[in-house]
């Protein structure tokens, strides 16, 4: 049973999250404030966090950030809230970690959905993993370590299961629909800017290998192979 933290200063929509996330069949526990939240991460370490961006004490950004500075939480899951929608929040919550972003007001429904899908994504599956080094990028599918030039680089798990999926389905294109689909685990029907905002900061962290990661314009995504060119 999956250990939800859901971390947000409005009790009513704590209690709601509560009582659906228990009915989806997850074990969930409750902080309404930043430090309260890191003290419940510190006695117990959760499967995933569902974290309002707006605290009363430190920024939801801060907790983030300070989970992800940390190699014992570094690897958790975290969804952003905020009544927020403007394109510079989601983005800084992407460059701090966060796996997922939702604007309130949003359906509950969805979020479960949501979470579940973050909680999904793991390793690729056994038909399709990835090559593990192509031109300066290696990676490491058990270890879930990824480097470039022999260097390792600090990629958040979906960055990491973006980075396995286009070296598994190497100079194939992949629309930014079926990496929503294949990586996000989400319909179509979200937003598919999200796509192009990881693929970025994707990119700027693979510094050498930055441009092995083609735009197919109109259409989305390609790794190429160096050795192939």
């Amino acid at each position: 049973m999956a250990h939800i933290l859901i971390v947000d200063d409005e009790r009513d929509l704590v209690q709601v999250l509560d009582f659906n996330l228990r009915q989806a069949g997850f074990e969930t526990s409750t902080a309404y404030d930043g430090e309260q939240a890191l003290a419940r991460v510190k006695a117990k370490i959760p499967d995933l966090v569902i974290l309002d961006l707006m605290l009363p004490d430190i920024s939801g950004n801060e907790v983030c950030k300070q989970l992800k500075s940390n190699a014992r939480t570094k690897a958790v899951p975290v969804i952003m809230l905020t009544a927020r929608g403007e394109e510079v929040d989601r983005v800084v919550g992407f460059e701090l970690g966060a796996d997922d972003f939702v604007t309130k007001p949003f359906s509950v429904r969805e979020l479960v959905l949501r979470v579940k899908a973050v909680l999904r994504r793991g390793t690729p599956e056994e038909d399709e993993r990835p090559r593990e080094t192509v031109g300066p990028i290696k990676i490491d599918p058990q270890a879930h370590r990824a480097y470039v030039n022999g260097k390792e680089i600090d990629l958040t798990a979906l960055e990491f299961k973006l980075l396995g999926t286009f070296m598994s389905r190497l100079g194939r294109v992949q629309t930014r629909e079926t990496l929503l689909q294949d990586v996000w685990e989400m319909s179509a029907e979200v937003q598919t800017r999200t796509v192009d905002t990881h693929v970025k900061r994707l990119r700027e962290k693979l510094d050498d290998g930055r441009d092995l990661i083609e735009t197919v314009r109109g259409v989305g995504y390609r790794m190429i192979d160096p050795a192939e060119k």
